[in-house]
């Protein structure tokens, strides 16, 4: 091996030890091997993320935090035209931003909500460790929302239901109901064999499953009974209808996923964006002199145009 060759190999192994040797003599020595000159302004130095609790200004790139909502039923309101709007009623359970994951420590940037009251002992050591670590109440569940980096909160925030806005479209995740083992009619809407002549004992039966010796197996996915509900589902493009500040309810059009008393996970649309203008950014700061007590529910926009007199 030649002398050249020594050197080389003993620069990268050099290169390859390099925690202990400060960042500008590891960029210097690497801008040995071209002719251009060194310019200190080229060195990136990672300076830590400074999060405050401030209104800003969001940007069309700008991803804000959501929200843990609590199911509490479904009910019917009338709008001021007269027409009859599903609802279903959600519960902002005192949510506060539990954790804040920068890119300088966890590699993303994201928060960390949690809704509702606990008792320690109902918790397990890990999860109040957590908590203390923190320096956070203890929540019943937690929930982490990617954020943009303009968008973290520090932790304590509380995150009302006033981050929303009646007339924005939010995306609701819960969890379905379960129905249990269930079959073909009822889990996929077969519609099952005769119901009289021709069929013994097979009227809600789904058929056939698979051919004769080629393949001679059933393919993977076929539709066939088994266990229904119980899934992770998001429903999206969600109408609000109404908020009321005074006892953080939510009132949304249309269903969400769950049972009553599930917890819901709300956030903003992602196909139905809303205007970044009316939306608080990155979440509502309520003057320390309010009284929550005295704030009037909000309702959305429903137009000047009467829906049943536009045709005439």
């Amino acid at each position: 091996m030649s002398a050249a060759c020594r050197g080389f190999i003993f620069r990268l192994r050099f290169l390859s030890v390099g925690p202990s040797t400060p960042a500008n003599m590891q960029t210097s020595f690497l801008r040995r091997f071209t002719s251009e000159s060194f310019n200190e302004s080229e060195i990136n130095i990672d300076r830590p993320t400074i999060i405050e609790a401030k209104p800003g200004v969001m940007t069309p790139n700008s991803r804000r935090t959501g929200g843990i909502a609590v199911k509490c039923g479904m009910t019917a309101l009338w709008d001021k035209w007269g027409a009859r709007v599903p609802i279903t009623i959600l519960w902002f359970d005192d949510n506060i931003v539990c954790q804040v994951k920068t890119i300088e420590k966890e590699g993303i940037t994201a928060l960390q909500v949690g809704c509702g009251q606990k008792k320690e002992k109902h918790l397990t050591k890990p999860e109040v460790g957590h908590f203390r670590a923190q320096g956070v109440p203890m929540k019943r569940n937690l929930r982490e929302f990617p954020v943009t980096e303009d968008a973290l909160l520090p932790v304590g925030t509380s995150i009302s239901v006033r981050h929303f806005v009646p007339g924005q479209y939010v995306d609701v995740t819960g969890i379905t109901r379960g129905k249990g083992f269930q079959g073909g009619m009822k889990r996929h809407g077969f519609s099952g064999m005769p119901a009289s002549h021709g069929a013994s004992l097979s009227h809600r039966s789904i058929g056939s499953t698979g051919q004769r010796d080629a393949p001679g197996k059933v393919f993977k996915g076929k539709k066939m009974p088994g266990r229904m509900g119980g899934k992770q589902r998001t429903v999206k493009n969600v109408w609000v209808y109404k908020i009321d500040p005074g006892r953080n309810l939510m009132w949304v059009k249309g269903q969400v996923p769950g049972a009553e008393g599930n917890f819901v996970f709300i956030k903003d649309s992602v196909y139905k964006k809303p205007d970044i203008s009316m939306l608080p950014f990155p979440t509502h700061f309520a003057p320390k002199d309010e009284e929550l007590e005295e704030l009037e529910p909000v309702v959305a926009d429903m137009g000047d145009i009467d829906p049943f007199m536009a045709a005439d």
